[in-house]
């Protein structure tokens, strides 16, 4: 019976997850409490000189293409980060405001990708959960079915009930990661804008 009431219990949670999350039609898979917002645009964290042409052509300076990974990865802290762009744009002063351009466009390019990428992440184990719970609802029926039997297969029992814990603990586990990485693409929009921030100062 202890396997009926856990399985129940994550069934519920399931439901009203999904019944809460859904309330913004246009993206039927996002599972955080945040708003949805699937792109950021240039001008929403860049107010420096127009980017023209460094938009395509970041990555053919390469000092740029090497810094732009260094400052974009989040073991790097913001404080380096910032004495990183500072010493990098003083380390060429006729081409300041170009570099800075460009730098801006590669963390741009790159911050934008892993926020798309951690996004997609997040719908697609949305959807791994909503099977999961079907499939947990489904097991937890024919548990219900075999502990009634008139004549109990006690060997059935204890197999699908094992498989049910699993289940359950696989499904609770990928909860507590979505609820963890709910935070990541605010983490990443945070970056950006403090990175965009930096460059910005030090081009003016």
């Amino acid at each position: 019976m202890r396997w009926l009431t856990a399985c129940c219990i994550v069934v519920a949670i399931a439901g009203s997850a999904n019944r809460s999350r859904a309330a913004d039609p246009r993206y039927p898979d996002w599972p955080c409490s945040q708003a949805k917002v699937p792109e950021i645009s240039v001008a929403a964290v860049w107010a420096g000189p127009p980017l023209a042409d460094a938009v395509n052509n970041w990555k053919n300076d390469p000092k740029v293409s090497a810094l732009v990974p260094r400052l974009a990865a989040r073991r790097t802290s913001l404080d380096e980060a910032q004495k990183e762009i500072t010493e990098f744009l003083a380390a060429s002063p006729p081409d300041k405001n170009e570099r800075g351009k460009l730098l801006f466009a590669g963390l741009f390019d790159t911050l934008n990708a892993q926020r798309s990428s951690v996004m997609n992440g997040l719908e697609r184990v949305t959807r791994k959960q909503r099977e999961a719970a079907e499939k947990i609802r489904s097991d937890t029926m024919t548990l219900q079915g075999l502990q009634d039997a008139p004549t109990k297969d006690q060997a059935k029992i204890d197999e699908l009930g094992n498989q049910l814990v699993w289940e359950t603990r696989i499904f609770e586990d990928r909860r507590q990661v979505i609820k963890f990485v709910c935070e990541v693409p605010t983490a990443i929009d945070q970056r950006l804008f403090a990175l965009a921030r930096d460059i910005q100062q030090e081009i003016e």
